[in-house]
């Protein structure tokens, strides 16, 4: 089968990618490979704390998105960064379970460029006061305030993703911020938010 120009597919959602590439299209996969493999890696990199896992567990959750394909719906009723999300929740806990390990996170693994070297490393030291405190976070809090905070997904989404209602969500998240919030508090002044 022919693939579609870039441009063709650029304009389609992710669940009609899943067709297309379900179909064939060499295309279709390679831009949803673009789309959703960072948000993958991001969040295990967040829930796991170990870059080189993060990649693996990221490309087994591609993986297990690419077997899916054949049976994708177009209904509505699941879109595939949601899925994979849920992919990549699921699997990172397994992981956390099976090694009995705590998250840790390199100072410099998350930190943004930015022109001067004060403020790089001021990011950085943010990047790794907060990996610091969400390690300090329940499993299911974490993975809550991380898929919402960081990633930037609905209520919804996450429910989905975890498999629990709406209001609980909200509640992980709720808590999850008020314990973020403590732990980071005294350090506020060090790390550049002092009044």
């Amino acid at each position: 089968m022919a693939g579609q120009t870039g441009s063709d597919l650029d304009a389609l959602d992710d669940g009609a990618l899943m067709v297309l590439f379900a179909n064939g299209d060499p295309g279709a996969a390679r831009l949803l490979t673009e789309r959703l493999l960072p948000r993958a890696f991001r969040h295990a990199a967040r829930v796991l704390g170990d870059r080189a896992e993060a990649e693996d567990l990221a490309q087994e959750a591609m993986l297990r998105l690419w077997k899916a394909a054949a049976d994708w719906r177009t209904d509505g009723t699941a879109k595939p960064a949601t899925w994979l999300h849920k992919v990549v929740a699921n699997l990172a806990i397994d992981r956390l379970r099976r090694s009995g390990r705590s998250v840790e996170l390199g100072d410099d693994d998350f930190a943004d460029a930015t022109p001067s070297v004060e403020a790089q490393m001021q990011d950085g030291a943010r990047a790794s006061a907060l990996d610091q405190a969400l390690r300090t976070l329940p499993e299911r809090q974490r993975q809550a305030v991380v898929l919402r905070h960081i990633e930037g997904l609905s209520n919804p989404e996450i429910a989905e993703i975890l498999e629990i209602g709406v209001e609980a969500v909200e509640s992980l998240t709720a808590r999850g911020k008020r314990a973020l919030k403590a732990a980071l508090e005294g350090q506020k002044e060090a790390l550049g938010y002092g009044t």
